[in-house]
């Protein structure tokens, strides 16, 4: 039995308390207000969770629903032509004094089926020149509820602002760790959250954001039963090769290849299994025609999140892919059973692990990232695996125990999932909360 609380990050960037000095700050005109919580609707009927199993649970927001102001559409939902707040924005690793226009849309309250301790949001969107987002979480439970957590302040590029996680958000309910809301240990229990995303645009800027998705996965520890029993058949998915060490010392300023790029060089690997990413002209401009598998190189640079300073921020990684006609999300799966049912249907998954894993290029991680292609007869794990000397490397097969004591014992089966945009993905398991 193996117990599971968290997080696993990717190797090469240390875990470090945040410099709390580095917090982006918004600065709304008076004409700022907040935004009311709806009428309340009948409480859609949750499928309860059993305690012999994980306690994870994924939810869309519906864009249709919620309160807004400022923005207009149900999916995507853009900034509006009324109704905007102006003020200003000071990115903590540029410029000071970005004046905006801004809209935001908030979620109604999603229920979750148990008392959960951790949460991680997603979003699939479009910022062109001039524009990014804010996505937040509220809580509540036990009769209160949470202030709103920032969860990112995004942009698919970086010539406006820096995208970054937000540090110095703890108080009594809990903290964001660069991704990850965790609920504070000491602090009373939750069951329901809500999402909102503020869209913004610089003055004088037409372009808006498009927001298509925004969802969330939220989870409570549970204690694995290792190893899982295989029963499904034989699969192996075509995923092309590549490696993260042939890229060590590369741009330093996105923390330098190598070990610190498990997470874009898995996130590449399946970006490119579907037939997309960067275009030649595009890497033409970054990096240039002297990196060998420079579409890893973008990668790093354009899911680095500046406050954590490494390119292994879990959803920025999934919202990079989802600017190639890709859609995408992060949660957990239960087992390599429900892992199965994905490979299935042809989607690959980028699976967070930590711990010591025999066969592994450095024999033990705190916080690695590769890919799951397959099964072989034996139940065994096929994966791309980045951490090799060459591309030609990146092909290995890790035993199901072994492979499960690092994946769900060391990030709760923390996913990756990147599909085409309109595919439709495999069903949930029966008689559990829906975690996909």
């Amino acid at each position: 039995m193996v117990a599971v609380w968290l997080l696993a990050d990717c190797i090469g960037t240390p875990v470090t308390q945040p410099d709390i000095t580095a917090t982006p700050s918004f600065t709304a005109a008076p004409t700022d207000r907040p935004v009311t919580t709806p009428t309340p609707v009948p409480t859609p009927t949750l499928i309860p969770q059993p305690a012999d199993k994980p306690p994870v649970s994924f939810a869309r927001a519906d864009l249709a629903r919620g309160s807004s102001a400022g923005v207009m559409g149900t999916g995507p939902i853009t900034l509006a032509a009324t109704g905007l707040v102006s003020g200003t924005y000071d990115d903590p690793f540029g410029a000071r004094g970005i004046a905006f226009q801004s809209g935001s849309w908030t979620s109604e309250w999603m229920p979750v089926a148990f008392a959960f301790d951790e949460l991680v949001a997603s979003w699939n969107a479009d910022t062109p020149p001039g524009t990014w987002i804010k996505v937040e979480m509220q809580a509540r439970g036990s009769g209160r509820e949470t202030k709103f957590f920032t969860m990112i302040t995004w942009a698919s590029g970086d010539g406006d602002i820096h995208r970054t996680s937000t540090p110095g958000q703890k108080d009594g309910d809990g903290d964001v760790n660069i991704d990850t809301f965790i609920r504070a240990k000491a602090a009373a229990p939750l069951d329901a959250y809500r999402l909102r995303v503020t869209l913004f645009q610089r003055q004088a800027t037409a372009a808006s954001p498009s927001v298509r998705m925004l969802a969330a996965m939220a989870s409570a520890a549970f204690k694995y039963e290792i190893p899982s029993l295989f029963d499904g058949t034989p699969v192996q998915l075509q995923v092309p090769l590549l490696s993260q060490e042939t890229h060590a010392g590369e741009f330093p300023e996105y923390d330098g290849g190598g070990e610190a790029w498990c997470s874009p060089t898995s996130t590449s690997m399946v970006v490119a299994f579907h037939g997309a990413g960067p275009t030649p002209d595009q890497l033409e401009a970054f990096p240039g025609d002297k990196y060998d598998d420079p579409q890893v190189d973008y990668a790093a640079r354009y899911a680095y999140d500046w406050n954590y300073k490494g390119a292994g921020n879990w959803p920025a990684n999934v919202a990079y892919a989802a600017r190639f006609g890709l859609d995408g999300f992060v949660t957990r799966l239960r087992s390599l059973n429900e892992a199965q049912r994905f490979l299935n249907a042809s989607i690959p998954l980028v699976a967070s692990i930590n711990g010591k894993l025999p066969g592994f290029l450095l024999g033990e991680t705190n916080g690695h990232l590769l890919v799951i292609r397959g099964f072989d007869a034996s139940g065994d794990v096929i994966t791309n695996d980045p951490a090799v000397k060459t591309d030609e490397d990146a092909r290995k097969v890790y035993r199901r125990a072994d492979f499960e004591r690092v994946w769900l014992g060391g990030s709760a089966g923390i996913v990756y999932v990147i599909y085409p945009r309109g595919r439709p993905l495999p069903p949930n398991v029966p008689g559990l909360p829906p975690n996909w």
